[in-house]
């Protein structure tokens, strides 16, 4: 019979977390449904853009994104497979919307980076890795679309390593490209995987498995394409990186797995692939000290907050990732940022926009709690009096910023309550200009379709239809100042001074040359791009 400990530890020790990334359109959402279809979670897997069948992605909770077919916000789905607990977080893909993939990034112990065959590694893909990079943690690769015309296998391998500076090694090998795919070679097994059925990827398929060498493959595949396989495995062997697992959890190698989310091709190798390779929930830092995942007593991070999931009840939640100790429901633990005692209650775990009770949970999983309006992104709890602060989420520049107001002058109170939520989520920055006589409102977003998820949201959640003027600024920099002044502050003509959200003063320009010239005239300011603070 096992102890509590072991019992404890055994639930640690089989957890999977991780966030899967990619350039829009690359099909991101589409591999999360299938590897939810393999794992049981779904029977049928659905279409983003299946507009006839009035289907929509399962991680798409959001009404917007129903209708315009992406992600706008990160959703959490668990599942279990292979004996493992997996906590997938299905990110954005617009890079619009890159901030809100950033903070998920942050509760995740492994990324999975989606790429389309055709395109390679795009913009949106470099910046994503770029996270990931800065954040040390394994780096997988999924190339999609293999079911259509792309570019050569080698030739995508080259560009990951070019292009993104890291080294790969292909787990499996595609058999035929350019229209022409059947199914991948699995390196690790040595043996084929011809897949077969499977209703246009809507439910699991079968394989035809067997070494490489069998006469069934040369019989199926035929000569050429047979021989040219065979001659692609030879060089991978005897040319390409070896496999080496302690480079792959630095995130010095990428393992690339061949294959077509759509019809299903290789998601299951590289399903069961992945969870043999990654590791359990990772220690976490606080202060410069490591908290041992094992660690009996509780601790938990807040990466994200979202109201009005359930638009009946106009509820807050607040993400936790949980990073040492059991959680119970019901437990109180304390919020060190201000050092008080709270209840977590109505704790929930989450499918997209389904939740359901949870009684426990442990570290790795992430678990919604009620927020009566008391948390922040960034947020610290923990259990018992030894102080645990994880390290910080920083807070980015926007690039975009307009002032807002509600047309209606009577609905002054949902339009404050409306932009206060929005922001203590992420979703936006709010400025207010300081010296200009009159109280204004200023939003600040990363990328412009934010502005227009923002007006659906204050119209949809809160009732509030708004007016909106677009500003020309295009930077804001955390002023940094001993004594600072803004009366004394010696602007140029195209800049002006707000404050944040947490009274700290900034400053808005239009171009670089503003930014040199205010920092010529104004000797010892520094001026920061990124908010050395959480969201407080």
């Amino acid at each position: 019979m096992k102890t509590v400990n072991q019992a404890f530890q055994d639930e640690v020790r089989r957890r999977r977390t991780f966030a899967i990334i990619s350039h829009p359109d690359a099909g991101k959402t589409t591999l999360t449904e299938k590897l939810l279809l393999y794992g049981g979670a779904i029977r049928l897997a659905g279409s983003v853009k299946s507009r006839r069948a009035q289907r929509h992605a399962v991680s798409d909770w959001m009404e917007i994104e129903k209708q315009r077919g992406i992600s706008v916000t990160s959703s959490v789905l668990q599942f279990e497979y292979m004996g493992h607990m997996v906590n997938l977080l299905d990110t954005p893909g617009h890079q619009d919307f890159s901030e809100d993939t950033y903070r998920t990034l942050m509760a995740a112990d492994n990324a999975v980076m989606v790429i389309d065959c055709a395109k390679g590694v795009e913009a949106q893909t470099k910046k994503l890795f770029q996270v990931c990079r800065l954040r040390g943690i394994p780096i997988f690769t999924f190339i999609n679309k293999m079911d259509r015309a792309g570019k050569d296998p080698f030739e995508l391998l080259e560009e990951i390593e070019q292009v993104l500076g890291i080294e790969s090694y292909p787990m499996n090998w595609p058999v035929g490209t350019d229209g022409q795919f059947k199914g991948v070679y699995n390196r690790v097994k040595a043996q084929m995987e011809i897949f077969e059925g499977g209703h246009h990827g809507q439910s699991q398929v079968s394989a035809i498995t067997g070494d490489i060498d069998s006469p069934v493959f040369h019989d199926l595949l035929g000569e050429t394409l047979h021989k040219q396989l065979m001659g692609e495995i030879e060089l991978l062997d005897e040319a390409g990186n070896q496999f080496d697992l302690k480079r792959v959890l630095k995130g010095e190698l990428t393992p690339v797995f061949f294959g077509s989310a759509m019809t299903n091709f290789g998601v299951q190798t590289f399903l069961e692939s992945f969870l043999e390779l990654t590791l359990p929930p990772a220690p976490r830092f606080s202060q410069g000290e490591e908290v041992d995942p094992e660690r009996p007593d509780f601790s938990a991070f807040i990466f994200k907050i979202q109201a009005n999931m359930n638009p009946a009840h106009r509820d807050r939640i607040a993400f936790l990732r949980i990073c040492s100790g059991r959680f119970s429901k019901g437990m109180t633990a304390t919020l060190s940022r201000n050092n008080k005692k709270i209840k977590l209650a109505q704790p929930q775990q989450f499918f997209a926009q389904d939740r359901s009770s949870v009684e426990e949970a442990y570290p790795g999983d992430i678990i919604g709690i009620h927020d009566p309006g008391i948390f922040r992104i960034g947020d610290t709890l923990f259990e018992n009096d030894v102080l645990i602060q994880y390290d910080d989420i920083p807070v980015f520049a926007p690039e975009h910023f307009a002032k807002i107001h509600a047309k209606d002058s009577m609905k002054r109170k949902q339009f404050i309550k409306g932009i206060q939520q929005l922001s203590e989520e992420g979703a936006i920055q709010v400025f207010r200009p300081i010296n200009s006589g009159i109280e204004e409102i200023i939003v600040g977003v990363v990328g412009i379709l934010q502005f227009e998820v923002l007006e659906y949201r204050l119209l949809n959640e809160y009732n509030v239809e708004i007016r909106m003027q677009q500003l020309p600024y295009r930077q804001v920099r955390w002023i940094e100042s001993e004594g600072f002044d803004s009366d004394a502050f010696n602007l140029t003509m195209d800049a002006i001074i707000a404050l944040d959200q947490d009274d700290h003063p900034v400053l808005m320009y239009q171009n670089e040359w503003s930014e040199e010239r205010i920092v010529e005239r104004n000797k010892g300011v520094v001026l920061q791009p990124i908010a050395r603070r959480t969201y407080r």
